[in-house]
């Protein structure tokens, strides 16, 4: 672990000289989990557009799949039970409140690396944006001083495991919807024909 609490260090001396950087990058570590439910949502809204119950199905299971990698990471947390930086390290610059669970892997990462797998199986474009957003939340969850960067990278990898492992059931599921679809609840799968949907 001692290369990655160097790394560790380089990215906090960094925050430390730019500070004119800190109240955008506190504010996306703490709050950026609302845009990756609004990219969610914009999935399920895509999905619903292309008339393509598959589609809708694993939309669906974009946003399931972040929830049940949320759910099967703390057990990991708690099992690990690493030290955050600033309870292993000495003035360590943070920028955030304290935590008092573990450290690794990170939540946030696991949650934006669950969210950005399950959206690239809905829309290319759409994921690739999520992608961003999660490189951008794990950058930031280290900037901040929460995590070690083996924190983040191990939350990413946690997520999008977990997510890709919950799109299996998305072939089922269409078919589930497929005779939901012969009842009121259809404007909710497929919107009025015509829609382009986002490739």
């Amino acid at each position: 672990m001692t290369g990655d609490r160097h790394d560790f260090l380089v990215v906090n001396e960094w925050a430390r000289d730019t500070g004119w950087l800190h109240g955008t990058v506190v504010a996306y570590a703490e709050k950026g989990v609302v845009l990756f439910a609004v990219l969610l949502v914009v999935g399920y809204l895509v999905a619903r557009a292309s008339g393509r119950l598959l589609l809708v199905a694993r939309a669906l299971l974009a946003g399931a799949g972040v929830l049940v990698a949320v759910a099967l990471n703390q057990p990991i947390v708690h099992a690990a039970n690493e030290r955050r930086p600033y309870a292993a390290l000495p003035h360590v610059l943070l920028l955030v409140h304290r935590s008092t669970d573990g450290s690794f892997p990170s939540d946030h990462a696991t949650m934006a690396g669950a969210a950005a797998a399950g959206l690239l199986f809905v829309s290319r474009r759409l994921g690739a944006v999520a992608v961003v957003a999660a490189l951008a939340m794990a950058f930031a969850r280290v900037y901040v001083g929460a995590h070690f960067p083996v924190d983040v990278a191990a939350g990413l990898v946690v997520g999008a495991v977990v997510a890709v492992l919950v799109q299996l059931a998305a072939p089922p599921l269409a078919r589930l919807l497929g005779r939901l679809q012969r009842t009121p609840l259809r404007p909710l799968l497929t919107a009025t024909r015509g829609t382009a949907a986002v490739r």
